[in-house]
């Protein structure tokens, strides 16, 4: 399953990094909290934040993420989508709650045997 499947199955929006759309998707991680996911997300996973600035790109980068999902109607800040786009990492929205989007991408990658411990 790669990050475009998701975006298809789950009618979510993307806002940059369009390029990655193709990247293979290992797994998932929600978190808010950077450090979090600085030491405990894998290559290859979606993360799930309602975080915006600039420095989510640049973890999503660093870690080699699949795509970011921002909750809640979040839009990613001008500098963060810019970044975004230099990485290739996919930026993409939904107006579901950080409980209900989680839920959805678990089932997805269940269905997919691609579920990470």
């Amino acid at each position: 399953m790669n990050v475009s499947d998701l975006v298809n199955d789950l009618g979510l929006v993307i806002y940059s990094g369009k390029k990655g759309l193709e990247r293979a998707i290992k797994g998932g991680y929600a978190s808010d909290l950077l450090s979090d996911v600085m030491g405990n997300a894998r290559e290859g996973q979606v993360w799930i934040t309602l975080q915006t600035h600039k420095n989510v790109a640049a973890i999503a980068s660093l870690k080699d993420l699949a795509a970011v999902i921002l909750v809640k109607g979040n839009q990613p800040d001008e500098d963060t989508a810019s970044h975004s786009d230099e990485e290739e990492v996919p930026i993409l929205g939904t107006e579901l709650n950080a409980f209900e989007i989680t839920g959805k991408v678990y089932e997805k990658l269940k269905a997919h045997e691609i579920v990470q411990s």
